[in-house]
């Protein structure tokens, strides 16, 4: 991409303008620097990052490093400069690759051992292992299963969840009642599978593959408890329950009746699962552009979106395995990008500085965005906002939602930018579903626990949500450019205000954890 940007023509020819003095100038530039973003340079960025090339950006992934290296380079171009430890563009955070040690793992029952991968997988991955010796039940039926579990009837036991044999394998369905078995204290969780051997074999593989967790101390206190739940192979278990006088073939044919539990008093059985630790490290991207008022320049407003996305599955009918996430987040990413690259064209920056991040691991647990609160470049309490984008690329071509406005003045401020740039036919509006806590779901929060006041642009799901047709083709470029300018507006005002943002006093006191 040539490096010569409409911003910069844009402002050669403002230069040659003869503007009225005092606001109205400054107005000009900012309409002018704010026209920079435009829909084809726009979908253009998006498609860099949501191509195949990515491969679906997890994290961690090259396709996700590659992607922070672009960023890197774009911001760079801009003038910006990396904001991140030692002067660089990228942050890096540790992360722990688990990978289940085969040899080391198993289930066994008197004189016969279930082998991982061959006979039994665990359905979450590997973490960080345990084991476990308790005696044996069976579970089977599908109706008043709470009924059946009361009084701790599972509670440190194995529980093996007999699904009927024309059972589609572990549907949401049998999810919802082996968790409800794990919750109810059982010592490991075993559901049956009636797969093939081929299907077996490819489910198996996935099932196996490296599990990735944060490296870092997590804020919950203390280790989750060693309570797996695993798949089984219908034949494995019929092999390991043989001379019980157990009739598997009854129990698989109970799926409509009341759940009952049988133990197996003939059996214990000792479980243990071992897993093997590699630590590695995933991307954010930092880039500060320094503000111009040298009293407030070492205050910062904050833009944010995440970059990765959940990366790669299974072939759908059409062979397409990559989740290209065009709308999640592609297009809050590449908003900040366009922020950016707008902010740096101004004559004079803003008298605050501005911080561009861009995060990974959100769609993990909001990972990079907690270690960067964490662990900041600059201090929480020089952050005066947050402003994070994440999905403003589909749905209503004139309204975006910004979730958060209630609980500081930015939302006044919002309102009042909105009034003042008509021309951008686009409207903020309140949360609309206050009952799914987005608010607490995406980047911003991070920064809100911590004190800062926060904005968060979102337009909504949509049935392309996590899934292969999130592509670039369904963006609605012309809309997101208009977002990210109204979102460059209101980072401008929050910017050269004198005063900094401040919070709703109720608000603060119940979401601010740090607060003294």
């Amino acid at each position: 991409m040539s490096k010569i940007r409409v911003g910069t023509l844009a402002l050669l020819a403002l230069l040659t303008e003869t503007t009225a003095p005092g606001r109205a100038t400054a107005q000009s530039v900012l309409d002018r620097a704010a026209a920079t973003i435009t829909e084809a340079e726009y979908l253009e960025r998006v498609g860099v990052i949501a191509h195949d090339s990515m491969y679906g950006r997890d994290t961690p992934s090259p396709g996700l490093d590659k992607t922070a290296a672009w960023i890197a380079s774009e911001l760079e171009s801009f003038g910006v400069r990396g904001g991140a430890e030692g002067g660089g563009f990228l942050q890096r955070y540790p992360l722990r690759s688990l990978v289940v040690d085969l040899e080391a793992s198993g289930l066994t029952g008197g004189a016969r051992r279930l082998a991982y991968g061959a006979d039994i997988v665990p359905l979450f991955g590997a973490d960080g292992g345990g084991g476990a010796t308790a005696g044996l039940l069976l579970v089977s039926g599908t109706r008043d299963l709470g009924r059946a579990i009361a009084d701790n009837a599972v509670r440190a036991q194995h529980a093996v969840l007999v699904l009927p044999a024309n059972a589609p394998g572990v549907d949401q369905e049998a999810l919802r009642y082996a968790m409800t078995l794990r919750n109810a204290g059982a010592a490991s969780v075993l559901v049956t599978s009636n797969a093939d051997d081929a299907s077996w074999s490819a489910d198996a593989v996935r099932a196996l593959e490296p599990s990735v967790v944060r490296g870092w101390e997590a804020r919950s206190v203390g280790p989750a408890p060693f309570r797996p739940v695993l798949v089984v192979r219908t034949s494995a278990l019929a092999d390991l329950l043989r001379g019980t006088g157990v009739d598997l073939a009854a129990l698989q044919a109970r799926g409509a009746e009341p759940v009952r539990v049988d133990r197996v008093r003939e059996l214990t059985l000792t479980l243990t699962q071992r897993s093997r630790e590699e630590e590695i490290t995933a991307p954010n991207v930092v880039g500060i552009l320094e503000g111009s008022d040298p009293a407030l320049r070492n205050e910062y407003v904050v833009f944010s979106a995440h970059m990765d996305h959940v990366g790669i599955g299974a072939p759908d009918h059409r062979g397409d395995s990559i989740f290209n996430g065009a709308d999640d987040d592609a297009s809050g990413t590449i908003a900040v990008v366009e922020i950016a690259e707008a902010m740096a064209s101004l004559p004079t920056p803003p008298r605050r500085s501005m911080l561009f991040l861009l995060v990974s691991g959100e769609e993990k647990g909001l990972w990079g965005s907690e270690y960067f609160a964490d662990n900041p470049s600059v201090s929480a309490e020089q952050m005066v906002a947050n402003l994070n984008i994440d999905m403003v690329g589909r749905n209503w071509p004139d309204t975006i939602v910004a979730i958060g406005k209630e609980h500081s003045d930015l939302g006044a401020t919002l309102e009042r930018v909105n009034a003042a740039h008509p021309e951008l036919g686009m409207t903020a509006i309140d949360d609309l579903w206050p009952e799914q806590s987005f608010y607490t779901r995406s980047d911003h929060y991070n920064f809100a626990v911590k004190g800062v006041p926060v904005l968060f642009f979102f337009n909504g799901t949509h049935a392309d949500y996590h899934g292969r047709d999130d592509e670039v083709d369904r963006i609605d470029g012309e809309k997101a450019a208009r977002i990210a300018r109204l979102v460059f507006h209101l980072g401008a005002a929050i910017g050269n205000a004198d005063a900094r943002p401040a919070w709703n006093p109720e608000s603060y006191a119940r979401i601010v954890t740090d607060r003294p």
